[in-house]
């Protein structure tokens, strides 16, 4: 049994502008209060582009909503000439919480390594947000090193090098499942989060290995239950479902799935 609170969070990526922002999270944020959710028992966030945030943020804050609000990346720099980047401050500003850290694409687009994510994480800590830090294998390193071998290494590498450590999340998103339909099974997703825990146990103590982790990857309404069934999994990571207000809190609403 474990007392880490579900976090069911969405990744909006580039899309919608921030008057479409406004009007999904109020239309969430009604529909998840109509059917009288807990979010005090099941986190509910949202991570919507950058250009969105401030407008997000104030209808949050003028509505009094419960859902929390996240960014999906943060710089690795405080200030300075780094055109087009993010510090960590100005989203802290915004009464962001948590931050997305080490996304695939991320990854994959803007050739963010290992050392990278590390210096982003100790970015976000340093501005009081709580990275939730992205891991997970592509197709070739599925066949030729497992499923836990790369999500286990860039855990630890995200996460070693610091002093001390805050409070973070981890996110398994199998590569391949992204965005394409395949799905891990919920069998593979515990087995994966068992040994991410194991791993973060044996490098970085309990308190460590008590932190939430969250499975991605073409997540819907009607395939999440079995992903929220397993004791190790603590919620999800949404994509492309968390578009759509009555799918997402459709998918925020399976709490009696999830062990606690």
């Amino acid at each position: 049994m474990t007392d880490r609170v579900p976090l069911i969070a969405g990744n909006w990526k580039m899309n919608l502008d921030h008057l479409q922002a406004i009007a999904l999270v109020q239309k969430l944020s009604w529909t998840l209060n109509d059917a009288d959710h807990d979010f005090g028992e099941v986190e509910v966030a949202v991570f919507p582009p950058f250009t969105d945030l401030r407008s997000a943020q104030t209808l949050i804050d003028a509505e009094k909503f419960e859902v929390k609000l996240g960014a999906q990346d943060i710089s690795q720099h405080e200030s300075g000439a780094y055109t087009g980047e993010i510090s960590g401050q100005m989203l802290s500003k915004l009464n962001v919480e948590y931050v997305l850290v080490g996304h695939s694409e991320r990854r994959q687009y803007h050739a963010e390594d290992d050392a990278v994510v590390q210096e982003k994480v100790a970015a976000a800590w340093a501005n009081n947000l709580i990275p939730i830090i992205c891991v997970g294998e592509n197709l070739e390193e599925l066949e030729t090193q497992g499923q836990s071998a790369v999500p286990i290494n860039q855990t630890i590498n995200a996460l070693s090098g610091h002093k001390t450590l805050g409070e973070f999340v981890i996110a398994y998103e199998p590569v391949w499942a992204i965005g394409t339909g395949k799905v891990a099974t919920s069998q593979e997703a515990s087995e994966v989060a068992t040994a991410i825990r194991q791993a973060l146990k044996t490098s970085f103590g309990d308190d460590a290995a008590n932190s939430r982790i969250l499975y991605g990857g073409s997540v819907k309404a009607n395939n999440v239950a079995g992903f929220l069934q397993s004791e190790q999994v603590d919620g999800v990571l949404v994509g492309g479902a968390s578009l759509d207000a009555e799918e997402f809190s459709g998918i925020s609403r399976f709490k009696k799935h999830i062990v606690l």
